[in-house]
């Protein structure tokens, strides 16, 4: 498993995200009321950045900030146009308090 850190578990509450580069590879991690979930950086309808937009916390989808397609963050669907291909999705786990994301899943 390749898991890198994100951040203390008390720096990212319900409500927030936080951006992670990894290489080549950038991750929202998402804490939508208490459950985290961490889908790729990229919107699959042109490839530029989605986690850098709004999202829905309540319906727990990410708003794409060039073109507004709505990708859910727990599972990576596209549930809008223009997107209609998912992203990809990584587990997301709390050890002694640290967030951690496996970018190997």
């Amino acid at each position: 498993m390749t898991a890198i850190d994100v951040c203390p578990l008390d720096e990212l509450p319900p409500g927030d995200v936080k951006l992670v580069h990894a290489g080549e590879i950038s991750v929202g991690v998402y804490n939508l009321g208490g459950e985290l979930y961490a889908i790729e950086d990229r919107c699959s309808h042109d490839d530029g950045p989605l986690c850098e937009g709004d999202f829905d916390l309540e319906e727990g989808y990410a708003v794409c900030p060039r073109h507004g397609a709505h990708i859910d963050i727990r599972s990576g669907r596209a549930l809008t146009l223009p997107a209609v291909t998912p992203v990809e999705t990584f587990p997301v786990t709390v050890e002694d308090g640290i967030v951690k994301v496996d970018l190997t899943a």
